[in-house]
């Protein structure tokens, strides 16, 4: 079931060319932080290009509840007029942060080190998904909480009255749980220190400076060492948001595997924190070209041109490479249904504590539609062929995963037989246009 009603059964056909220009939601990750350090800063801050999916319109209903002005001004123009830093006031209601695992582990952040009581929920996918990850390191800060068995939600957090700042290594490489320390370490004196074995994506400690935090980070041998001086007056800023990359992977991996395809994505964010995918593309030998390439709001940006191509090969994707690309995985795999050998992906076991257990949600998938993979703890392996290993005439469990669906969508444009989810509703968190943007293409996407 979708997480805000009933399942969407939807199913895609084999089509012609894909052809034209696909502009994609705005960046779902800066969308969060935009809204997030808005509300913390003292003033106006402007927003263009917000991602108004499901995910995004629930973390500015919980800025909201925090006290701060948060105004839709249409076609993805938003202000927030923010609180300051520790000025967040205890919301009068249950935050529901619907589907969104980012949202809620960044807000959990925010409020940490404030002196408050906070209960967090969210959809039957969110609920099932570990919080502990965050809730460990921001009791550290002095804050307590108290969920159900193994961290999960519905969750209740007291802010800590009192806070301190710490130095945190984190055991996984997460941005989401490096963003909450640094987020709580905001309100707290001194200096916090996020240490990480694998450099993750870096869109808060770009944000955080561009609203006027001190944030030093530091490449080292043993890894990268961030530090943020704490209770700073944030300043308002305005932000373009740019296109997310992981919701142009779909339209770009569609064209790469139906014939005769060629697709630009304008305005593409291309943070070397969130651009794996493409290399990963390129080595496999598909036709991408970047163009125009230029720098808007500290962010690497570009227009990204998609061809079919139909002599891509299986590779080994280096494991170095997983956390900037980690939510690219489930339609990588389609691609490599479509190219020749096998592609291992190794390094990959933040993928079974996604919104589902992405390994095995896309390999139970992929089999039913006639393509053999081998799976692991942390690794999976995709046996393709050229033309397509995948046959199709499936019906596909999305598990309430709006990527899940949206990877078997892509992979039903190039199968023989269509192939169908059972739910596409998730679709909306992160990419309410995906049906008219892709059958504007040339799709064939239906809800059924």
């Amino acid at each position: 079931m979708s997480s805000h009603g009933t399942p969407i059964p939807m199913q895609s056909s084999k089509c012609g060319p894909l052809v034209g220009q696909a502009h994609v939601p705005g960046d779902k990750s800066i969308s969060h932080r935009s809204l997030i350090f808005g509300a913390m800063a003292v003033g106006e801050t402007r927003i263009s290009g917000l991602l108004e999916g499901e995910d995004v319109l629930d973390t500015a209903k919980a800025m909201r509840a925090f006290g701060a002005q948060v105004i839709d001004h249409g076609h993805g123009n938003w202000s927030v007029h923010g609180v300051g830093v520790g000025g967040f006031r205890e919301p009068d209601d249950v935050i529901d942060c619907g589907n969104s695992g980012t949202g809620v582990r960044l807000i959990m952040g925010c409020m940490a080190t404030t002196d408050m009581t906070v209960t967090f929920t969210g959809d039957a996918s969110l609920r099932s998904r570990p919080m502990a990850r965050v809730t460990d390191p921001i009791s550290l800060f002095g804050a307590t909480s108290y969920g159900r068995a193994r961290g999960r939600l519905p969750m209740t957090i007291v802010g800590a009255k009192n806070p301190v700042p710490v130095e945190y290594a984190t055991p996984v490489p997460s941005a989401q749980v490096k963003s909450a320390v640094l987020l709580a370490g905001l309100n707290a004196p001194g200096q916090t220190i996020v240490i990480e074995k694998e450099f993750t994506r870096d869109h808060t400690e770009r944000m955080l400076v561009g609203f006027g935090a001190e944030v030093v980070t530091e490449h080292l041998e043993t890894g990268t060492k961030i530090t943020l001086t704490g209770q700073p007056e944030l300043k308002p800023q305005d932000i373009v948001v740019p296109r997310d990359p992981s919701s142009a992977a779909f339209p770009v991996c569609a064209a790469l595997i139906t014939e005769g395809s060629d697709v630009l994505v304008p305005n593409i964010g291309l943070n070397p924190t969130r651009a794996g995918l493409f290399q990963t593309l390129q080595d496999m030998g598909a036709d991408l070209t970047f163009e125009n390439m230029r720098e808007e709001g500290g962010e690497p940006v570009a227009d990204l041109r998609a061809k079919y191509s139909p002599d891509m090969r299986g590779i080994e994707v280096p494991a170095e490479r997983a956390a900037s690309m980690i939510d690219e995985y489930p339609v990588l795999s389609v691609v490599a249904s479509f190219a020749e050998g096998q592609t291992h992906m190794p390094g990959v076991k933040e993928l079974r504590v996604k919104e589902s257990d992405r390994i095995d949600a896309m390999a139970q998938g992929l089999r039913a539609c006639g393509v053999t993979v081998d799976e692991g703890d942390d690794w999976w392996t995709v046996h393709g062929k050229r033309g397509g290993a995948a046959k199709g005439g499936a019906t596909v469990e999305s598990r309430l995963d709006h990527r899940i669906a949206m990877s078997f969508m892509v992979l039903g444009m190039g199968t023989a037989a269509p192939v169908s989810v059972d739910d596409g509703g998730p679709i909306a968190t992160s990419f309410p246009i995906f049906e008219p943007l892709m059958n504007g293409l040339g799709a064939k996407v239906e809800r059924t």
